[in-house]
Protein backbone atom coordinates (compact mmCIF):
# COMPACT_ATOMS: atom_id res chain seq x y z
CA UNK A 1 0.00 0.00 0.00
CA UNK A 2 2.97 2.25 0.33
CA UNK A 3 3.06 2.81 -3.13
CA UNK A 4 -0.43 3.10 -4.20
CA UNK A 5 -0.58 6.54 -5.17
CA UNK A 6 2.40 6.55 -7.06
CA UNK A 7 1.34 3.12 -9.10
CA UNK A 8 -2.24 4.50 -9.73
CA UNK A 9 -1.43 7.99 -10.84
CA UNK A 10 0.13 7.06 -14.55
CA UNK A 11 -2.61 4.54 -15.21
CA UNK A 12 -5.06 6.88 -14.48
CA UNK A 13 -3.07 9.59 -16.80
CA UNK A 14 -3.02 7.42 -19.98
CA UNK A 15 -6.89 6.68 -19.59
CA UNK A 16 -8.03 10.16 -19.02
CA UNK A 17 -5.96 11.38 -22.10
CA UNK A 18 -7.22 8.53 -24.36
CA UNK A 19 -10.53 10.17 -23.30
CA UNK A 20 -9.29 13.11 -25.02
CA UNK A 21 -9.12 15.02 -21.93
CA UNK A 22 -6.50 17.87 -22.45
CA UNK A 23 -3.00 17.11 -21.41
CA UNK A 24 -2.55 20.57 -19.06
CA UNK A 25 -5.87 19.65 -17.04
CA UNK A 26 -5.27 16.20 -16.84
CA UNK A 27 -2.26 16.29 -15.64
CA UNK A 28 -3.41 19.25 -12.92
CA UNK A 29 -6.50 17.86 -11.74
CA UNK A 30 -4.63 14.66 -11.28
CA UNK A 31 -1.96 16.12 -9.21
CA UNK A 32 -4.56 17.76 -7.39
CA UNK A 33 -6.81 14.85 -6.43
CA UNK A 34 -3.81 12.38 -5.63
CA UNK A 35 -1.99 15.50 -3.83
CA UNK A 36 -4.98 15.62 -1.51
CA UNK A 37 -5.69 12.03 -0.88
CA UNK A 38 -2.17 11.78 0.40
CA UNK A 39 -1.28 14.94 2.12
CA UNK A 40 -5.21 16.46 2.50
CA UNK A 41 -5.16 20.38 2.48
CA UNK A 42 -1.67 21.36 2.74
CA UNK A 43 -1.50 20.14 -1.06
CA UNK A 44 -2.42 22.90 -2.19
CA UNK A 45 0.29 25.36 -0.82
CA UNK A 46 2.58 22.69 -2.21
CA UNK A 47 1.07 23.22 -5.30
CA UNK A 48 0.99 26.75 -5.13
CA UNK A 49 4.84 26.79 -5.09
CA UNK A 50 5.00 24.91 -8.15
CA UNK A 51 3.38 27.85 -10.04
CA UNK A 52 5.69 30.60 -8.29
CA UNK A 53 8.58 28.07 -9.41
CA UNK A 54 7.61 27.48 -12.58
CA UNK A 55 6.94 31.16 -13.48
CA UNK A 56 10.01 32.38 -11.50
CA UNK A 57 12.57 30.56 -13.76
CA UNK A 58 14.40 32.74 -15.75
CA UNK A 59 15.83 30.31 -18.53
CA UNK A 60 11.93 29.77 -19.87
CA UNK A 61 11.84 33.43 -20.59
CA UNK A 62 13.95 32.59 -23.73
CA UNK A 63 10.60 30.51 -24.55
CA UNK A 64 8.28 33.21 -26.18
CA UNK A 65 11.29 35.01 -28.09
CA UNK A 66 12.64 32.00 -29.85
CA UNK A 67 8.47 31.57 -30.91
CA UNK A 68 8.27 35.07 -31.52
CA UNK A 69 11.70 34.20 -33.70
CA UNK A 70 10.21 31.61 -35.45
CA UNK A 71 6.93 33.13 -36.16
CA UNK A 72 9.04 36.78 -37.54
CA UNK A 73 11.11 34.83 -39.63
CA UNK A 74 7.86 32.55 -41.41
CA UNK A 75 6.34 35.71 -43.06
CA UNK A 76 10.11 37.31 -43.24
CA UNK A 77 10.47 35.63 -46.84
CA UNK A 78 13.65 34.19 -45.84
CA UNK A 79 12.45 30.75 -47.07
CA UNK A 80 11.54 32.00 -50.25
CA UNK A 81 14.99 33.41 -51.05
CA UNK A 82 16.78 30.33 -48.82
CA UNK A 83 14.46 27.91 -51.57
CA UNK A 84 15.80 29.65 -54.34
CA UNK A 85 19.73 30.15 -53.60
CA UNK A 86 19.89 26.90 -52.55
CA UNK A 87 18.42 24.87 -55.40
CA UNK A 88 20.58 26.61 -57.78
CA UNK A 89 23.65 24.91 -56.74
CA UNK A 90 21.91 21.43 -55.72
CA UNK A 91 19.97 20.58 -58.70
CA UNK A 92 22.06 19.49 -61.54
CA UNK A 93 22.63 16.64 -58.46
CA UNK A 94 20.72 13.39 -58.47
CA UNK A 95 17.78 14.07 -56.53
CA UNK A 96 18.89 17.66 -56.08
CA UNK A 97 15.87 19.41 -54.83
CA UNK A 98 15.23 16.91 -52.43
CA UNK A 99 18.85 17.35 -51.53
CA UNK A 100 18.53 21.50 -51.38
CA UNK A 101 15.30 20.74 -49.20
CA UNK A 102 17.34 19.05 -46.35
CA UNK A 103 20.02 21.52 -46.29
CA UNK A 104 17.51 24.54 -46.62
CA UNK A 105 15.70 22.90 -43.87
CA UNK A 106 18.98 22.56 -41.56
CA UNK A 107 19.31 26.40 -42.29
CA UNK A 108 15.36 27.23 -41.40
CA UNK A 109 15.40 24.46 -38.38
CA UNK A 110 19.04 26.84 -37.31
CA UNK A 111 17.32 30.01 -36.93
CA UNK A 112 14.09 28.91 -36.07
CA UNK A 113 14.12 26.87 -33.03
CA UNK A 114 10.24 26.01 -33.58
CA UNK A 115 9.00 22.71 -34.47
CA UNK A 116 6.67 21.99 -37.06
CA UNK A 117 7.31 25.39 -38.64
CA UNK A 118 10.09 24.80 -40.63
CA UNK A 119 7.99 21.50 -42.03
CA UNK A 120 4.99 23.47 -43.06
CA UNK A 121 7.02 26.33 -44.54
CA UNK A 122 9.58 24.14 -46.61
CA UNK A 123 7.03 22.05 -47.60
CA UNK A 124 4.77 24.35 -49.15
CA UNK A 125 7.34 25.33 -51.29
CA UNK A 126 9.24 22.41 -52.32
CA UNK A 127 6.49 19.71 -52.90
CA UNK A 128 5.19 22.00 -55.78
CA UNK A 129 8.70 22.01 -57.44
CA UNK A 130 9.63 18.19 -57.03
CA UNK A 131 6.03 17.31 -58.19
CA UNK A 132 6.93 19.45 -61.26
CA UNK A 133 9.79 17.75 -61.77
CA UNK A 134 8.29 13.80 -61.83
CA UNK A 135 9.98 13.11 -58.45
CA UNK A 136 9.15 10.08 -56.15
CA UNK A 137 5.93 10.95 -54.20
CA UNK A 138 7.53 8.83 -51.23
CA UNK A 139 10.80 10.59 -51.43
CA UNK A 140 8.94 14.08 -51.44
CA UNK A 141 7.36 12.90 -48.44
CA UNK A 142 10.33 11.46 -46.55
CA UNK A 143 12.62 14.38 -46.98
CA UNK A 144 10.31 16.54 -46.41
CA UNK A 145 8.91 14.86 -42.53
CA UNK A 146 12.58 14.49 -42.04
CA UNK A 147 13.32 17.54 -42.90
CA UNK A 148 11.09 19.66 -41.22
CA UNK A 149 11.50 17.35 -37.74
CA UNK A 150 15.57 18.72 -38.05
CA UNK A 151 13.85 21.82 -35.44
CA UNK A 152 13.78 19.03 -32.36
CA UNK A 153 17.80 18.01 -32.83
CA UNK A 154 19.12 21.18 -34.71
CA UNK A 155 20.01 23.90 -32.28
CA UNK A 156 18.50 26.49 -31.07
CA UNK A 157 15.14 24.24 -29.96
CA UNK A 158 12.39 25.23 -28.19
CA UNK A 159 12.31 21.52 -26.46
CA UNK A 160 15.65 22.04 -25.21
CA UNK A 161 15.05 25.46 -23.30
CA UNK A 162 12.11 23.14 -22.14
CA UNK A 163 14.01 20.35 -20.98
CA UNK A 164 17.37 21.22 -19.52
CA UNK A 165 15.30 22.90 -16.30
CA UNK A 166 13.34 19.78 -15.99
CA UNK A 167 16.15 17.78 -16.53
CA UNK A 168 18.49 19.99 -13.99
CA UNK A 169 21.25 20.63 -16.96
CA UNK A 170 22.37 23.77 -19.08
CA UNK A 171 20.69 24.88 -21.71
CA UNK A 172 23.47 26.04 -23.19
CA UNK A 173 25.53 22.85 -22.90
CA UNK A 174 22.54 20.55 -24.49
CA UNK A 175 22.47 23.11 -27.18
CA UNK A 176 26.09 22.42 -27.85
CA UNK A 177 26.01 18.59 -27.21
CA UNK A 178 22.96 18.41 -29.72
CA UNK A 179 24.96 20.29 -32.79
CA UNK A 180 26.84 17.30 -33.62
CA UNK A 181 24.53 14.71 -33.62
CA UNK A 182 22.10 16.77 -35.56
CA UNK A 183 24.83 17.45 -38.35
CA UNK A 184 25.45 13.96 -38.25
CA UNK A 185 21.83 12.55 -39.15
CA UNK A 186 21.38 15.72 -41.87
CA UNK A 187 24.44 14.34 -43.44
CA UNK A 188 22.73 10.70 -43.51
CA UNK A 189 20.19 12.62 -45.26
CA UNK A 190 21.77 14.30 -47.98
CA UNK A 191 24.08 11.05 -48.61
CA UNK A 192 20.86 8.29 -48.65
CA UNK A 193 19.17 11.11 -51.27
CA UNK A 194 22.12 10.85 -53.18
CA UNK A 195 22.81 7.27 -53.69
CA UNK A 196 19.33 6.32 -53.80
CA UNK A 197 18.53 8.87 -56.89
CA UNK A 198 22.19 7.92 -58.22
CA UNK A 199 20.77 4.29 -58.23
CA UNK A 200 18.04 4.90 -59.35
CA UNK A 201 17.81 7.90 -61.30
CA UNK A 202 13.95 8.04 -61.50
CA UNK A 203 13.82 8.86 -58.08
CA UNK A 204 14.57 12.48 -58.39
CA UNK A 205 16.45 12.65 -61.93
CA UNK A 206 19.02 15.90 -62.40
CA UNK A 207 17.29 18.74 -64.39
CA UNK A 208 19.28 19.49 -67.06
CA UNK A 209 20.90 22.73 -67.30
CA UNK A 210 18.39 25.71 -68.84
CA UNK A 211 18.49 28.94 -70.95
CA UNK A 212 17.37 30.81 -68.17
CA UNK A 213 20.30 29.28 -65.65
CA UNK A 214 21.89 33.24 -64.12
CA UNK A 215 25.03 33.06 -64.65
CA UNK A 216 27.94 32.07 -61.95
CA UNK A 217 28.24 36.19 -60.48
CA UNK A 218 24.40 36.48 -60.10
CA UNK A 219 24.52 33.21 -58.36
CA UNK A 220 26.35 34.39 -56.17
CA UNK A 221 24.70 37.14 -55.48
CA UNK A 222 21.37 35.66 -55.25
CA UNK A 223 23.18 33.51 -52.36
CA UNK A 224 24.62 35.69 -50.64
CA UNK A 225 21.14 37.71 -50.27
CA UNK A 226 19.57 34.81 -49.43
CA UNK A 227 22.22 33.20 -46.60
CA UNK A 228 23.99 35.89 -45.07
CA UNK A 229 21.67 37.48 -43.02
CA UNK A 230 19.60 34.05 -41.79
CA UNK A 231 23.87 33.21 -40.95
CA UNK A 232 24.30 36.09 -38.87
CA UNK A 233 20.77 35.78 -37.19
CA UNK A 234 22.30 31.57 -36.18
CA UNK A 235 25.67 33.40 -35.50
CA UNK A 236 23.55 35.83 -33.15
CA UNK A 237 22.05 33.16 -31.33
CA UNK A 238 24.49 29.65 -31.61
CA UNK A 239 27.50 31.95 -31.53
CA UNK A 240 26.89 33.92 -28.80
CA UNK A 241 25.69 30.74 -26.81
CA UNK A 242 28.74 28.88 -27.43
CA UNK A 243 31.28 31.76 -27.15
CA UNK A 244 30.21 32.18 -23.92
CA UNK A 245 28.77 36.30 -24.85
CA UNK A 246 25.10 35.20 -23.63
CA UNK A 247 23.11 33.35 -21.60
CA UNK A 248 20.32 31.07 -23.48
CA UNK A 249 17.67 34.53 -22.85
CA UNK A 250 19.81 36.75 -23.85
CA UNK A 251 20.89 34.44 -27.15
CA UNK A 252 16.82 34.28 -27.66
CA UNK A 253 16.32 37.92 -27.25
CA UNK A 254 19.26 38.42 -29.95
CA UNK A 255 17.72 35.89 -32.20
CA UNK A 256 14.15 37.54 -31.80
CA UNK A 257 15.66 40.92 -32.52
CA UNK A 258 17.40 39.50 -35.37
CA UNK A 259 14.03 38.42 -37.05
CA UNK A 260 12.32 41.40 -36.68
CA UNK A 261 15.28 43.40 -38.38
CA UNK A 262 15.32 40.25 -41.30
CA UNK A 263 11.52 40.81 -42.01
CA UNK A 264 12.33 44.97 -41.89
CA UNK A 265 15.50 43.95 -44.28
CA UNK A 266 13.43 42.00 -46.41
CA UNK A 267 10.33 44.78 -47.09
CA UNK A 268 8.45 42.12 -45.38
CA UNK A 269 7.39 44.05 -42.19
CA UNK A 270 4.22 45.58 -41.95
CA UNK A 271 1.99 46.18 -38.22
CA UNK A 272 -0.42 43.14 -39.69
CA UNK A 273 2.13 40.80 -39.61
CA UNK A 274 3.80 42.33 -36.44
CA UNK A 275 0.38 41.53 -34.54
CA UNK A 276 -0.30 38.21 -36.11
CA UNK A 277 3.20 36.85 -34.94
CA UNK A 278 3.13 38.75 -31.28
CA UNK A 279 -0.37 36.40 -31.00
CA UNK A 280 0.80 33.14 -32.62
CA UNK A 281 3.71 33.64 -29.80
CA UNK A 282 1.01 34.43 -27.24
CA UNK A 283 -0.80 31.40 -27.98
CA UNK A 284 1.69 29.12 -28.31
CA UNK A 285 3.78 30.42 -24.93
CA UNK A 286 0.44 30.17 -23.33
CA UNK A 287 0.57 26.51 -24.26
CA UNK A 288 3.64 25.37 -23.41
CA UNK A 289 3.65 27.09 -20.03
CA UNK A 290 -0.15 25.83 -18.92
CA UNK A 291 1.64 22.19 -20.18
CA UNK A 292 5.01 23.02 -18.26
CA UNK A 293 3.24 24.10 -15.33
CA UNK A 294 0.67 20.93 -15.19
CA UNK A 295 3.87 18.59 -15.59
CA UNK A 296 5.52 20.44 -12.64
CA UNK A 297 2.52 19.94 -9.96
CA UNK A 298 1.77 16.04 -11.28
CA UNK A 299 5.33 15.25 -11.15
CA UNK A 300 6.20 16.87 -7.57
CA UNK A 301 3.13 14.73 -6.38
CA UNK A 302 4.65 11.15 -7.87
CA UNK A 303 7.64 12.08 -6.45
CA UNK A 304 7.03 12.97 -2.85
CA UNK A 305 4.03 10.22 -2.52
CA UNK A 306 7.25 7.91 -3.16
CA UNK A 307 7.39 7.53 -6.61
CA UNK A 308 10.79 7.90 -7.08
CA UNK A 309 11.41 4.91 -4.16
CA UNK A 310 8.72 2.61 -6.00
CA UNK A 311 10.77 3.73 -9.09
CA UNK A 312 14.42 2.64 -7.86
CA UNK A 313 12.94 -0.38 -6.10
CA UNK A 314 11.35 -1.53 -9.81
CA UNK A 315 14.79 -1.08 -11.24
CA UNK A 316 16.44 -2.79 -8.53
CA UNK A 317 13.92 -5.86 -8.77
CA UNK A 318 13.79 -5.98 -12.54
CA UNK A 319 17.73 -6.45 -12.12
CA UNK A 320 18.12 -4.78 -15.86
CA UNK A 321 20.99 -2.99 -15.14
CA UNK A 322 22.00 0.69 -16.70
CA UNK A 323 21.64 -0.37 -20.26
CA UNK A 324 18.61 -1.70 -19.12
CA UNK A 325 17.20 1.20 -17.78
CA UNK A 326 18.47 3.30 -20.71
CA UNK A 327 16.60 0.91 -23.16
CA UNK A 328 13.66 0.75 -21.11
CA UNK A 329 13.72 4.79 -20.68
CA UNK A 330 14.20 5.10 -24.66
CA UNK A 331 11.52 2.77 -25.39
CA UNK A 332 8.62 4.21 -23.36
CA UNK A 333 9.54 7.86 -25.12
CA UNK A 334 9.20 6.15 -28.66
CA UNK A 335 5.97 4.38 -27.49
CA UNK A 336 4.58 7.55 -25.41
CA UNK A 337 5.62 9.82 -29.21
CA UNK A 338 2.88 8.06 -30.84
CA UNK A 339 -0.15 9.41 -28.61
CA UNK A 340 1.73 12.39 -27.20
CA UNK A 341 3.20 15.94 -27.78
CA UNK A 342 6.86 16.23 -26.73
CA UNK A 343 6.49 18.82 -23.77
CA UNK A 344 3.68 15.84 -21.57
CA UNK A 345 6.53 13.26 -23.10
CA UNK A 346 9.51 15.35 -21.67
CA UNK A 347 7.67 16.29 -18.60
CA UNK A 348 6.48 12.73 -17.43
CA UNK A 349 9.73 10.66 -18.04
CA UNK A 350 12.66 12.97 -17.64
CA UNK A 351 11.93 13.79 -13.73
CA UNK A 352 11.72 10.01 -12.95
CA UNK A 353 14.28 8.53 -15.05
CA UNK A 354 17.34 11.32 -15.35
CA UNK A 355 18.19 10.90 -11.67
CA UNK A 356 18.46 6.89 -11.98
CA UNK A 357 20.03 7.00 -14.99
CA UNK A 358 22.33 9.59 -13.24
CA UNK A 359 22.56 7.64 -10.38
CA UNK A 360 24.17 4.45 -12.79
CA UNK A 361 26.48 6.83 -14.19
CA UNK A 362 25.13 8.21 -17.48
CA UNK A 363 26.37 11.47 -18.30
CA UNK A 364 22.67 13.64 -18.56
CA UNK A 365 23.59 15.71 -21.00
CA UNK A 366 24.57 12.44 -23.46
CA UNK A 367 21.07 10.85 -22.32
CA UNK A 368 18.76 14.00 -22.99
CA UNK A 369 20.28 14.09 -26.66
CA UNK A 370 19.43 10.72 -26.96
CA UNK A 371 16.04 11.62 -25.71
CA UNK A 372 15.93 14.08 -28.28
CA UNK A 373 16.91 11.80 -31.45
CA UNK A 374 14.14 9.11 -29.98
CA UNK A 375 11.18 12.08 -29.87
CA UNK A 376 12.48 12.46 -33.21
CA UNK A 377 12.11 9.19 -34.45
CA UNK A 378 8.20 8.70 -33.08
CA UNK A 379 7.62 12.07 -34.59
CA UNK A 380 8.49 10.28 -37.89
CA UNK A 381 7.00 6.74 -37.15
CA UNK A 382 3.46 5.38 -38.24
CA UNK A 383 0.67 4.93 -37.54
CA UNK A 384 0.52 7.94 -35.47
CA UNK A 385 3.45 10.07 -36.62
CA UNK A 386 2.65 14.09 -36.40
CA UNK A 387 4.88 14.64 -39.15
CA UNK A 388 2.68 12.79 -41.43
CA UNK A 389 -0.14 14.72 -40.23
CA UNK A 390 1.29 18.12 -40.66
CA UNK A 391 2.59 16.92 -44.50
CA UNK A 392 -1.10 15.81 -44.47
CA UNK A 393 -2.20 19.58 -44.09
CA UNK A 394 0.12 21.08 -47.19
CA UNK A 395 0.35 18.52 -49.79
CA UNK A 396 -1.34 18.20 -52.66
CA UNK A 397 -4.17 15.27 -53.40
CA UNK A 398 -1.95 12.84 -55.50
CA UNK A 399 0.45 12.34 -52.43
CA UNK A 400 -1.39 9.66 -50.76
CA UNK A 401 -1.12 8.66 -46.74
CA UNK A 402 0.81 5.50 -48.66
CA UNK A 403 3.55 7.79 -50.28
CA UNK A 404 4.15 9.43 -46.74
CA UNK A 405 4.23 5.91 -44.49
CA UNK A 406 6.35 4.37 -47.28
CA UNK A 407 8.70 8.03 -47.51
CA UNK A 408 9.61 7.97 -43.85
CA UNK A 409 10.92 4.57 -43.33
CA UNK A 410 14.65 4.95 -44.76
CA UNK A 411 14.67 8.10 -43.06
CA UNK A 412 13.58 6.48 -39.69
CA UNK A 413 16.24 3.92 -40.59
CA UNK A 414 18.80 6.96 -40.54
CA UNK A 415 17.49 8.16 -37.24
CA UNK A 416 18.40 4.80 -35.66
CA UNK A 417 21.97 5.14 -37.37
CA UNK A 418 22.07 8.51 -35.62
CA UNK A 419 21.21 7.37 -32.49
CA UNK A 420 23.50 3.94 -32.54
CA UNK A 421 26.17 6.65 -33.65
CA UNK A 422 25.81 8.64 -30.29
CA UNK A 423 25.53 5.74 -28.22
CA UNK A 424 28.74 4.06 -29.54
CA UNK A 425 30.45 7.32 -29.44
CA UNK A 426 28.98 9.45 -26.63
CA UNK A 427 31.84 12.08 -27.66
CA UNK A 428 29.71 13.08 -30.69
CA UNK A 429 27.78 14.69 -27.31
CA UNK A 430 30.43 15.69 -24.98
CA UNK A 431 33.24 16.58 -27.01
CA UNK A 432 31.74 20.10 -27.72
CA UNK A 433 30.79 21.06 -24.31
CA UNK A 434 34.04 20.08 -22.92
CA UNK A 435 35.85 21.90 -24.99
CA UNK A 436 34.04 25.18 -24.22
CA UNK A 437 33.83 24.44 -20.75
CA UNK A 438 37.96 25.06 -20.96
CA UNK A 439 37.77 27.82 -22.90
CA UNK A 440 35.63 29.97 -20.70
Amino acid sequence: MEYLIPALMFPSLLLILFLGVHVAITMMGLALIFGYIAFGPSIVYQLVQKVDGTASNYVLAAVPLFVFMGSMLERSGIADRLFEAIHIWTRRLPGGLAIGTILMCVVFAASTGVIGATETVVGLLAIPVMLKYNYDKALISGTICAGGSLGTIIPPSVVVVVLGPVADVSVGDLMYGMLFPGLIMAGLYVVYIFFLCLIKPEAGRRIPPGDDDPPLAEKLRITAIALVPPFLLIFAVLGSLILGWAAPTEAAGLGALGALLMALGYGRFTWTILHESVMKTLRITCMIMMILLAGSMFAGVFLISGGLRMAEQFVAYAQLGPWGLLGLFLFLAFIAGFILEWISILLILIPIFIPLLKAVGFDPIWVCVLFLVMIQTSYLTPPMAPAIFYLRGISPPEITIHHMYKGVVPFIGLQVLTMAIVMIWPETVLWLPEKLLSFR
